[in-house]
C-alpha cells in the first residue's frame, strides 16, 4: 500500500493536473446528469444539440474558473479548507452559466435542476480533494515522530502548519500560557495548559517539545527555558526572527535550544552608531572568515551594508561556507555589497598587502588565530608562527596600504598565559601596541575576551556529542570555571570596541559572572530530556541517564581565568567594554624577541621557544 502511494505522488505535476481536470469534467457531467434524473425521476429525456451546448457551456466555465483561482497549481493533498471557498465559487459561477446557456440554447431546464446540480457538484468536486488531503495526513502522520508545540501565537502557527506539510515531524499538541488561547482548536490541534504535559506525554509518547516562542524577551524566555527543562522531555526550538528574516533559516528548520538558554545571560542591545561608524560604506577585511568568530563578524558586517567586505580564510570548506551564507543574506536583503573571497595564509604578507591594496580595504578584523590550548601545545612552533607572525604580517601590510582601523581578536588566556596558546596571543597583543607607538596612520585596537558559547573551540558542542552518544560527559574537574559570552554578542562588542579606540588600547569586555562548567553540562543534559547520573553518599550511583565524569585539568588549562593584568581598567561610553591599561614594549624591544623567537622557528626548537616565552615579559607560567 505505501509503495503504491508512493508511486502516485511521485506521478509528474502535468499528468497529476491533466488527471484532475478529467475528473473534474466527469464529475460535473455527472452532477448535471443526477441533478435532471432526481427532478424528472426518470432517465428518459432527449440529449440534444441545446442540452450539449449548455452542457459545454458549463463545463468550460467551471474548468476556466478552477484554472483561474489556480485550483489546478495547488497540491491536494496540502490543501488546505479554504481552498473549498475556490469551489463554492466555481459551482455559483457554472450554475449562473447553466441557467443562462439553457435560456440562450433554448434547452428544458426545469428551474430546480440548477440549485440540485449545484449540491451534486460541490459534493463531487470537493468532497474527493478533502478525502484525499486527509486520507493522505493519516497515512503520512504513521511514518512521522510525534512532537509537541510550546506556543499558540503566530509563531506556533506557522510552525505547526509547515510540520503538518513536511516530512519530520508531526505536531500533535499545542501548549500556551494564555489561558484565552486553552481549549482553542488550530489546524486541528488543540491547545492545553502546561498542568496537561505528562496526560499527553502518556498518550502521544513525542520525541521532543519544540518551543515556538520568538515575541518575548530575553528574561521571560529564560525563565520559561527553566520551567520547562523540568519536563522529562527533549527541548528544540524555531530559528530566531533575525535568522528567518536574513534568511539564514525557516520556520520548520528545527534546531537545539539557542545558546543563550543555555548560559541563562541576556545580552545587551548594541549602539547602532558604534556598530556602523566604521563599516557603513565602506571596504572591510576579515581574517580567518570562516571560523567561529571570524564568520560571525562576518554576518554582523554584511548586515550593516558596507561597499566591500573581503573574506580571508586558509581553510577552503569554510570559505565556501560563510561565502555562500553572505551571498543568501545579501540577495535575501538586497544588499549591493560585493563579497570577495580570497584564500590564503595571514603569515603570507604580500598576499595580504596585494588584496588590501587591490580592494581600497579600510577596515581590518584580525580573527584568524589558532586557539584550540591542546593542539597549540602540541604544535608549538606552528602556533607562534600563526598567532605572532600572523599577527605581525597582517599589521604590518595594513601600515603599508595606509589602513584606517585594525581590531585583534584576543583571548582573556593572554592574561598570565598558562599555555602556549595564551602566551601567543599576549605577544601578539605586544606587537600591535609596539606598532602603534611608531609614526603610521593605521589605528591598532586588541580586544580580549573569554569563551563563547557554540564557537569551534567551545565545551557546547562536545557536550551534546557526548550526551547524543549516551555519555558520559566529560568534565576536566568539578570546580573549573570560564567566563562565557555568546558569539553575536561577541562580534557586536569587537566592533563597537572597535569604533571608540585610541591606537594601541585593549580593550576588556564585560563577560559578567563567571559560569561553572559543570553546571553548564548538567544544564545541557537536562535540556536534552536527559538526567545526570551521580554518586550518593554511600557511593552507590544515583539512577539517571548519562554519566558525568572528571577528566583532569589538560596541560596547560586553568582552573579560572582572568581578563585582566594588573587592576588599571577603565570604562568606556559602552557599559559593556572597559579599556586596560597595562604595560607595553618598545618597537626596539618587540623587534628583538621576534627575531629570537623566528630563529627558533626555523629551527624547529620548542624548547628554544618555551625559554623565550618565559623570559618575556608577559607573565607566562607554564603548568
Amino acid at each position: 500500500m505505501y509503495k503504491t502511494i508512493k508511486k502516485l505522488l511521485s506521478i509528474p505535476r502535468y499528468q497529476k493536473r491533466m488527471y484532475i481536470a478529467l475528473y473534474d469534467i466527469v464529475a460535473i457531467t455527472a452532477s448535471l446528469y443526477f441533478a435532471v434524473f432526481v427532478r424528472l425521476g426518470t432517465t428518459n429525456f432527449s440529449l440534444g444539440y441545446p442540452e450539449l451546448g449548455s452542457w459545454l457551456a458549463t463545463v468550460l466555465v467551471t474548468i476556466a474558473v478552477f484554472i483561474k483561482l489556480g485550483m489546478y497549481r495547488a497540491v491536494i493533498r496540502y490543501m488546505m479548507v479554504a481552498a473549498l471557498g475556490y469551489i463554492f465559487l466555481a459551482v455559483f459561477a457554472s450554475t449562473i452559466t447553466l441557467m443562462i446557456s439553457s435560456f440562450f440554447f433554448n434547452t428544458f431546464v426545469p428551474r430546480s435542476v440548477p440549485f440540485i446540480f449545484a449540491g451534486f457538484a460541490i459534493l463531487s468536486l470537493g468532497a474527493p480533494r478533502i478525502l484525499i488531503r486527509n486520507y493522505y495526513y493519516q497515512f503520512h502522520r504513521r511514518n512521522k515522530p510525534n512532537v509537541f508545540i510550546y506556543g499558540a501565537g503566530s509563531t506556533g502557527r506557522d510552525l505547526a502548519y509547515s510540520l503538518t506539510n513536511g516530512e519530520d515531524y508531526n505536531p500533535t499538541v499545542l501548549f500556551d500560557d494564555d489561558d484565552k488561547k486553552i481549549g482553542q482548536i488550530i489546524y486541528g490541534l488543540r491547545v492545553h495548559s502546561y498542568a496537561d504535559f505528562y496526560k499527553l506525554q502518556h498518550l502521544y509518547q513525542p520525541v521532543k517539545l519544540l518551543i515556538a516562542i520568538n515575541n518575548i524577551s530575553k528574561e521571560k524566555r529564560l525563565h520559561l527555558v527553566d520551567k520547562l527543562s523540568e519536563w522529562p522531555i527533549e527541548l528544540q526550538s524555531v530559528p530566531s526572527v533575525e535568522d528567518i528574516a536574513t534568511g539564514r533559516s525557516k520556520i520548520d528548520e528545527i534546531k537545539d535550544l539557542d545558546i543563550a538558554d543555555l548560559l541563562g545571560r541576556t545580552a545587551v542591545e548594541p549602539e547602532l552608531d558604534l556598530l556602523s561608524k566604521n563599516i557603513v560604506n565602506k571596504c572591510i577585511m576579515v581574517t580567518g572568515a570562516g571560523g567561529s568568530i571570524g564568520s560571525e563578524l562576518c554576518r554582523q558586517i554584511i548586515t550593516l551594508n558596507p561597499k566591500l567586505i573581503v573574506l580571508f580564510e586558509l581553510n577552503e570548506y569554510n570559505l565556501y561556507k560563510i561565502d555562500q551564507e553572505l551571498q543568501s543574506t545579501k540577495k535575501h536583503l538586497k544588499l549591493e555589497t560585493i563579497i570577495i573571497s580570497a584564500l590564503g595564509s595571514v603569515q603570507r604578507q604580500n598576499r595580504v598587502e596585494k588584496l588590501m591594496k587591490a580592494y581600497n580595504i579600510e577596515t581590518v578584523y584580525h580573527a584568524a588565530a589558532y586557539k584550540h590550548v591542546p593542539i597549540v601545545e602540541d604544535n608549538i612552533v606552528e602556533g607562534i608562527r600563526n598567532n605572532v607572525f600572523g599577527t605581525l604580517s597582517v599589521a604590518q601590510a595594513a601600515i603599508n596600504t595606509g589602513i584606517k582601523n585594525f581590531t585583534l581578536i584576543s583571548t582573556d588566556k593572554a592574561v598570565r598565559p598558562t599555555n602556549i596558546m595564551g602566551a601567543s596571543k599576549r605577544l601578539a597583543e605586544l606587537v600591535l601596541q609596539a606598532l602603534s607607538e611608531q609614526d603610521n596612520q593605521t589605528c591598532f585596537t586588541m580586544v580580549r575576551f573569554g569563551n563563547v558559547l557554540g564557537s569551534s573551540g567551545s565545551v557546547v558542542p562536545l557536550f551534546k556529542q557526548q550526551i547524543r552518544q549516551g555519555g558520559p560527559v566529560t568534565v576536566t574537574h568539578p570546580d573549573i570555571t570560564r567566563f562565557f559570552m555568546l558569539i553575536p554578542e561577541a562580534a557586536q562588542l569587537v566592533i563597537q570596541a572597535g569604533a571608540i579606540a585610541n591606537n594601541g588600547q585593549v580593550f576588556v569586555l564585560d563577560m559578567g559572572e563567571p559560569v561553572k562548567v559543570l553546571d553548564l553540562a548538567k544544564r545541557m543534559i537536562h535540556l536534552m530530556g536527559m538526567t545526570e547520573r551521580t554518586l550518593k553518599e554511600n557511593g552507590e550511583k544515583k539512577p539517571g541517564n548519562i554519566e558525568i565524569k572528571f577528566s583532569g585539568l589538560r596541560p596547560g588549562e586553568k582552573l579560572y581565568e582572568e581578563l585582566l593584568i594588573g587592576d588599571n581598567v577603565t570604562g568606556t561610553c559602552h557599559p559593556k567594554i572597559m579599556t586596560a591599561m597595562e604595560k607595553k614594549l618598545s618597537w626596539d624591544e618587540m623587534q628583538i624577541i621576534l627575531q629570537r623567537l623566528d630563529q627558533c622557528c626555523h629551527d624547529f626548537d620548542s624548547e628554544c621557544l618555551k625559554q623565550i616565552l618565559l623570559e618575556a615579559p608577559i607573565g607566562y607560567m607554564p603548568k
